[in-house]
């Protein structure tokens, strides 16, 4: 459907004998907001996976703007993605990691970097090693990584993980920003209250099946 950004069709993924998601059907708009909640281990994290090509379903399919999952594209393409903790080289600033990530496909420049940070909330010019982060500044530094080259299409998996009050209410404003300049943005969380005051639809998971969705 042309105004799908992803579908997922009765996919199934299995570990052995474990069914992580049994099953699952899922339309994405383009353009929205999309709340994935359920607790730890219901089955989310495997989702984004799959959507993102790092883990090949067991049955069924993962259309990314009408194109497949492992067939005929790897992964999405224009996309930007948390899943887990952000991963960092330790003993370098976080403007030299965003440097060494932006060399790969050089889209974007130093002041690109620049301006990304500030709207994280961090400070471009600072020496201090990734190693010393807290959380929190971790976690500002991998959604800087996921947005700084303009993608279509965010997958971020508890975003808000670490993140202080104020550091929440900084990030729900950033994904609305990113909304109105038309992004689709797939959020995973167990906390229903950032779900509720961000997303348009919401898809609640368990054991890796649809629970509700509104």
């Amino acid at each position: 459907m042309e105004n799908q950004m992803i579908e997922v069709q009765s996919v199934t993924k299995k570990f052995k004998e474990y069914k992580a998601l049994d099953q699952v059907s899922l339309n994405f708009e383009k353009g929205k907001i999309h709340g994935i909640i359920g607790r730890n281990g219901s089955g989310k994290t495997v989702l984004f996976k799959c959507i993102c090509g790092f883990l090949k379903t067991s049955e069924g399919t993962i259309l990314v703007n009408g194109k497949q999952i492992g067939k005929e594209i790897e992964s999405p393409p224009n996309a930007g993605i948390i899943i887990e903790t952000p991963g960092f080289l330790s003993s370098y600033s976080g403007y030299q990691n965003l440097s060494f990530l932006a060399c790969i496909r050089n889209r974007i420049k130093k002041e690109d970097i620049y301006r990304i940070m500030e709207k994280v909330g961090l400070d471009p010019k600072s020496r201090k090693h990734v190693g010393k982060y807290s959380m929190g500044m971790r976690q500002r530094l991998g959604i800087a990584q996921a947005i700084m080259e303009d993608p279509d299409l965010l997958i971020l998996d508890e975003p808000m993980n670490g993140l202080d009050n104020q550091g929440v209410d900084d990030m729900r404003k950033l994904f609305m920003e990113l909304k109105t300049n038309g992004k689709t943005i797939l959020l995973a969380s167990h906390n229903r209250e950032d779900i509720s005051a961000l997303c348009d639809t919401v898809v609640e998971i368990d054991h890796g099946k649809i629970l509700n969705q509104i």
